[in-house]
């Protein structure tokens, strides 16, 4: 399918992003990025090339995945400016959130590069507590929707590799072991350099395991508000005193001396308070309990919040301890979008099925089921949910009121292009040849 088919605002994201690589490398990843919308069936790398019509040249194309792979700081930033970043300046509010997370994707041989054992978040039915593959920690925009709640728009993901097989990767390519928690550091570092000029303050939401100092110490350094659970059994202090003793010499303590142990404070009953808050798009009651203490991990004073469930208490914190209790637990509900990005990268562009081995070539096939994924969600943006699907229609018993997935927005963009494909070849003076390939394309698509 020629790019004039698709629609002027994609096929100018297209030649955005591709633009951070060279000449001969640019058109093979906007091919890819086009098979990608169009592949069926196993999302492998060949199926991208067949539904692009990539066929002699297919080793350049392989070629053009591993320059994006080796490129994807430069892509991550152009996919930032040119598409994010617009939609950012249209979001109401003094504050924007980011999320920071891990996922695995499961792999299968030894000689894929850079794969290990890792934790399985999601064991099933078997239990399997680890899985062989990759682990990637992404970075995510939390984007507010008020009609179809908070997206989670992926900007660019960073390849953990343990320890222990940094030195086999070593024998073919040169790889320097860094912790999740320092790539994570990185990405926000990066973030940080382009919106200077946002003009809003940054948050970012992230996993309890990502709640240690080597994450929150160089965040809160460059000004950023960290949300994360807090770990029930977390030594925590009281304030320091604010006021000199006659005759105290020396800086003021920045922690308290007295313990405070959550489990304690959560068994009391006075303190707690109702609380309205927005929790995925409902406005909901809680019951709820809010206290200063100061956390060598923050390295001061932190905003710590104490939820009652029916099976339970929740702790998390911030580390503006300003914030309102709302605000941290509003932040803390739009962690799962990024969950839900998971899910639908996986499943809907299929982001562990591409069958590459070189390390480069996964960083590349991985990042860009990412960028496909924001730039679907960013084309809908401003979409109605009666252009994105008509259930009435295809499904007349289908009633229930829910917003589009994203894999009803995919299918969208893909009805948008082949109209745009059809009538081209119904313009002027079509011949069996156009009508032809015209069929068998649909055709493709359809089987």
């Amino acid at each position: 399918m020629p790019f004039s088919h698709l629609p002027a605002q994609l096929s100018a994201w297209f030649s955005a992003l591709t633009a951070a690589l060279d000449k001969r490398s640019a058109p093979r990843l906007a091919l890819l990025l086009q098979g990608a919308l169009f592949a069926a069936g196993r999302r492998t790398v060949t199926s991208w090339l067949r539904a692009a019509g990539i066929t002699e040249g297919f080793r350049a194309a392989y070629n053009a995945l591993f320059a994006a792979g080796r490129r994807c700081r430069r892509i991550a930033t152009y996919l930032l400016l040119f598409v994010l970043k617009p939609l950012i300046s249209l979001v109401a509010g003094d504050r924007l959130l980011f999320a920071i997370d891990d996922t695995p994707t499961k792999r299968y041989g030894p000689a894929i590069q850079g794969a290990g054992m890792h934790h399985n978040p999601t064991p099933g039915p078997a239990g399997e507590k680890h899985l062989y593959g990759h682990l990637w920690v992404t970075l995510a925009w939390l984007a507010p929707r008020p009609l179809f709640g908070v997206l989670a728009l992926p900007l660019w993901a960073l390849l953990y590799v343990r320890q222990q097989d940094v030195p086999r990767l070593n024998q073919e390519y040169p790889w320097a072991f860094r912790t999740k928690l320092e790539l994570a550091v990185e990405l926000l570092s990066w973030l940080l350099v382009w919106l200077n000029g946002a003009g809003k303050a940054v948050w970012v939401v992230a996993d309890g395991a990502y709640a240690k100092a080597p994450f929150l110490r160089p965040l809160l350094a460059k000004g950023v508000v960290v949300v994360s659970r807090l770990r029930k059994d977390a030594h925590l202090c009281d304030l320091p005193p604010t006021q000199r003793r006659p005759g105290q010499r020396g800086p003021m303590p920045t922690y308290g001396k007295n313990r405070i142990e959550l489990a304690k404070r959560a068994g009391q009953r006075r303190g707690w308070q109702q609380v309205r808050w927005v929790q995925y798009g409902e406005s909901v009651v809680k019951t709820v309990k809010t206290f200063l203490a100061t956390w060598q991990p923050a390295g001061g004073v932190i905003r710590g919040v104490l939820v009652q469930e029916e099976d339970g208490w929740l702790a998390f914190f911030c580390t503006d301890p300003t914030a309102s209790v709302p605000a941290i637990l509003e932040a803390m509900a739009a962690r799962g979008a990024i969950e839900q990005t998971f899910k639908d990268v996986k499943e809907v562009w299929g982001a562990q099925q591409q069958q590459v081995r070189n390390v480069c070539a996964c960083v590349g096939a991985f990042n860009l089921n990412l960028w496909m994924y924001s730039l679907v969600e960013a084309w809908a943006w401003a979409m109605p949910e009666e252009e994105l699907v008509d259930r009435r229609r295809r499904c007349p018993w289908d009633s229930e009121p829910r917003r589009p997935s994203h894999a009803d927005k995919r299918k969208a963009l893909q009805r948008v292009a082949l109209r745009g494909e059809i009538a081209a070849a119904l313009a002027g003076r079509p011949s069996k040849e156009d009508f032809r390939a015209l069929a068998e394309r649909l055709l493709d698509l359809a089987a």
